[in-house]
């Protein structure tokens, strides 16, 4: 046993601090141990990482749905009530007779796409 003049602790008094020493000195070496296996664990720490940022990704994505419910509120406060109403009765009538949006949308893709192949 090790003696307080030889620079190390000294010997417990009895038997029970020996194991109570022993205990603490076993936990101590669990838990590091532990935090070892938990370091060297590659796809835990990945799967950990992964969650990680899908939990931001969330976050971020319910606050851009609160931010553009923000914007349509304001936009909608401001826009006047025949715009509103206009706009409703253009979209109402494109879902009905959708070709005819489809090939107005075709014809100024054509006339875009010509212009600029004739500026080369």
């Amino acid at each position: 046993m090790s003696t307080a003049g030889d620079g190390q602790t000294p010997a417990p008094d009895s038997p029970e601090a020996l194991r109570a020493d022993i205990e603490e000195t076993r936990a101590e070496l669990g838990d590091t141990v532990e935090a070892l296996a938990a370091k060297t664990d590659v796809k835990a720490r990945a799967e950990d990482r992964v969650e990680g940022i899908k939990q931001d990704a969330r976050a971020k994505a319910e606050q851009a749905r609160a931010k553009a419910d923000e914007v349509k509120a304001k936009v909608t406060s401001v826009t006047p009530e025949s715009a509103r109403q206009s706009g409703s009765q253009v979209v109402a009538k494109a879902r009905a007779n959708p070709v005819p949006v489809g090939g107005a949308a075709a014809l100024l893709l054509a006339f875009a796409l010509g212009r600029r192949s004739a500026r080369r």
